[in-house]
């Protein structure tokens, strides 16, 4: 009931009406201006400005219990011209595979794990590009007719995330850390055990383990010196994902995120099934009746993909129906619904890793040769283990068919490597 219990407005005439909201909002801009975002100037001849929009969101604790109102300016960004407003926005963010090796590795050796937020990240960017912006709802210069000259970057603008990740990446690099070959979002510092630190980022949320607790004071102090960074004690909930401490190891679970969906969809009150797809069941690309509305399909089948990242019980099943996101029929839909219904039987299942664990990588690879009754393809299917704790999986189709079962397998294989 505490996930659907909170509404948030989608206009600004409706959030201006509660205080809350109105809060929200001017310490949104109050942070703005003094971080020196903009300047208000006369538009120049031949400039376009680009409009923005308040976004709202109720931001809740693990539990799904209230933490506070969260106004954001975002730009729209979507009305930049290539060339003109912005070139590259490229940045990387760390995969899910480096989440679950990172804390199978702190869990393994007892290290601490804490868990930082920069306070509204992207406006510590510096903008290259010349960037002219409307004046936010609710906002009024002493002049008319004047914009907003903006100096850093700002939520919704292209290239936001990629200078926010440049000057992270700057002063980490700074100050003695290595960035990682394999992901570009995880650093490390030290090569003593005693004295190691390990930080991964993910936009703005970032992650630190180390074993001594008076290097990871000396961290936080350096980062919010640079950028204001908001302290939220050990790791708890992290991208959506619930980190519960328990006596011997850490589990993690989604159950926030798996009932969000249940409650969109219309599921919390279904009759749960013991397994998430039919025995033997052949989904085909025209079977049934076209759906009229598409975006009911597709927005299900990507909140489940996420739902994976700790579900693998799932994996499969969701990947044989994100084959038909273009050719959805309700016997698809009716599929995706015994996902749903499984998930309602267990909605806080997923992973445990284990202090008792040694740091030896094991794989395990399977085929299901000609899978896929149209067109032949084989489905690979594997799983990657760092002692005893899961960090990969994946259900995939093969990219070409293959002519025997043993071909299948040995695909799956060189995959799995």
């Amino acid at each position: 009931m505490a996930v659907t219990s909170f509404s948030e407005p989608r206009t600004y005439k409706q959030a201006v009406q509660h205080e809350c909201w109105r809060n929200a909002m001017n310490a949104e801009i109050l942070a703005l201006q003094e971080n020196n975002t903009w300047e208000l100037t006369d538009l120049p001849a031949g400039k376009e400005p680009i409009g923005c929009k308040w976004v709202y969101k109720v931001k809740l604790k693990a539990d799904g219990t209230f933490e506070r109102c969260k106004a954001r300016l975002v730009a729209k960004g979507y009305t930049q011209q290539l060339g003109i407003d912005y070139l590259e926005t490229f940045s990387p963010v760390a995969r899910l595979t480096t989440i679950h090796i990172f804390i199978s590795v702190a869990v393994s050796n007892s290290w601490h794990i804490h868990q930082l937020d920069i306070n509204n990240v992207f406006i510590h960017g510096d903008l290259n590009e010349e960037v002219y912006m409307i004046l936010p709802p609710g906002f009024d210069s002493k002049k008319p007719n004047q914009v907003c000259k903006l100096l850093r970057s700002l939520y919704g603008l292209k290239q936001a995330s990629r200078q926010w990740n440049a000057k992270l990446t700057s002063a980490l690099l700074h100050d003695g850390f290595k960035q990682s070959t394999a992901d570009p979002s995880l650093f490390t510092k030290g090569d003593d055990i005693t004295y190691f630190i390990a930080l991964l980022v993910y936009v703005d949320d970032i992650l630190v383990t180390i074993a001594n607790m008076e290097l990871i004071q000396s961290l936080k102090n350096m980062l919010d010196t640079a950028f204001k960074i908001k302290d939220l004690g050990s790791l708890g909930y992290f991208l959506g994902i619930e980190v519960h401490k328990e006596r011997n190891g850490l589990s993690l679970c989604q159950r926030k995120y798996a009932l969000e969906i249940l409650e969109e969809a219309g599921f919390l009150d279904s009759k749960p099934s013991t397994t998430p797809m039919v025995q033997g069941m052949k989904l085909i690309s025209n079977e049934g009746n076209h759906l009229l509305d598409a975006s009911i399909y597709r927005r299900l089948i990507g909140r489940l993909l996420y739902l994976t990242a700790t579900r693998p019980d799932i994996a499969f099943a969701v990947q044989q129906l994100s084959q038909h996101v273009n050719t959805r029929t309700d016997t698809h839909l009716t599929a995706a619904h015994i996902v749903l219904r499984y998930i309602k039987g267990s909605p806080g299942k997923g992973l445990f890793y284990t202090t008792d664990s040694n740091l030896q990588l094991k794989a395990f690879s399977d085929s299901d040769w000609a899978a896929c009754s149209e067109i032949q393809k084989s489905v690979t299917g594997y799983c990657v283990f760092l002692g005893s704790s899961l960090i990969s999986w994946r259900a995939k189709k093969q990219a070409t068919v293959s002519r025997s079962s043993s071909e299948a397998e040995y695909r799956a294989l060189a995959s799995t490597v």
